[in-house]
């Protein structure tokens, strides 16, 4: 086989792992909206007028679609899914169960620190190498440190990250799916496309997912999309050991989580707020530019949909310098 019937064939293998769990997605969705709604399993959209109730936990069919496609399809690439793929899905389903008993019990910060710190632990045996790369130093040996430390603390980290940069219609979504993509054209590149074939099914979940929460919203993927889906990134970026150049992909979060924590050390200068309000122009009123998405339109008049697309455009920019920089 030449080289390039050799690439072809990886290309559509890669592209069937994506495609697969897209369609299903696309075809069940509409069937879960309607069940969800009946069964009252539903939350008021914030930012629109009328305050309608819309469907809510999208993200288990995130979830048990992209495991359902990648059983399916390995039934004819099985010798192609490595052992590393069925670590990142006990990584990620265990975040996801975290999700929904979080939003059963109020379990404890303490508690869920500990919790999801061991959520990730099975990573360890994924890994390796110990070495991160760190612009103008080069390449650093962190040992056991790295094992021990950084590799399980990164994903619920990042998992965090994306629950709490969220709020507008298909923004955390959209934000994830554009990380997501970028990991795995980066993992491409890197020839290493085998350990995270999981991530490639839950990717084309996840954007067939996207188009159902886009503005204006049929449905919210709830604590569950956004702690499974951020452990999915955060699990992506350690093992193929992207430790800086995915976090370069995620400063919009870093930031999100910067303007939260001063927001929290000056509770009586700014009052404690969830959501914002819509203008009867249909813009955004927002109680403070202590969150990202809300820093454009406390200043200038803005939209629902226009904030989505310049978070879109911010982390566009840094998911295109993270692709350029080292792994």
């Amino acid at each position: 086989m030449t080289i390039v019937n050799l690439v072809s064939s990886l290309n559509l293998m890669i592209s069937v792992f994506f495609i697969v769990p897209f369609i299903c997605t696309i075809v069940v969705m509409p069937h879960i909206i309607r069940r969800l709604k009946e069964s009252n399993i539903v939350v008021k959209d914030m930012y629109k007028a009328d305050l309608p109730e819309i469907a809510v936990n999208g993200g288990l069919v995130i979830l048990l679609v992209s495991l359902l496609s990648l059983s399916v399809i390995s039934l004819f690439y099985c010798n192609y899914i490595l052992p590393a793929n069925y670590v990142i899905i006990m990584v990620v389903a265990l975040f996801a169960l975290f999700g929904i008993l979080d939003d059963m019990i109020n379990i404890g910060r303490p508690a869920k620190l500990i919790l999801l710190y061991y959520c990730s632990y099975s990573l360890i045996s994924c890994a390796t190498a110990t070495h991160v790369y760190v612009p103008f130093i080069g390449t650093v040996d962190l040992g056991i440190f790295y094992l021990q430390l950084i590799l399980p603390l990164y994903v619920p980290v990042v998992a965090n990250l994306v629950n709490m940069h969220s709020g507008f219609n298909g923004l955390a979504p959209g934000l994830s799916l554009m990380v997501l993509i970028t990991l795995i054209l980066k993992t491409m590149a890197d020839a290493e496309i085998m350990d995270i074939l999981f991530i490639v099914c839950l990717t084309g979940s996840l954007a067939a997912y996207w188009l159902f929460e886009k503005y204006p919203a049929r449905i919210i993927w709830g604590n569950i999309g956004a702690l499974s889906v951020g452990a999915a990134i955060g699990a992506t970026i350690v093992v193929e050991g992207f430790i800086f150049s995915g976090f370069v992909m995620l400063i919009p979060h870093v930031v999100n989580f910067l303007l939260y924590v001063y927001w929290r050390l000056h509770p009586g200068q700014y009052p404690v707020a969830k959501f914002g309000k819509i203008r009867e122009d249909g813009t955004l009123e927002v109680p403070n530019p202590l969150t990202l998405k809300w820093v454009l339109p406390y200043y200038f008049p803005m939209t629902e949909r226009q904030g989505v697309n310049v978070m879109y455009a911010l982390t566009g920019i840094f998911c295109l310098i993270g692709f350029m920089i080292p792994g």
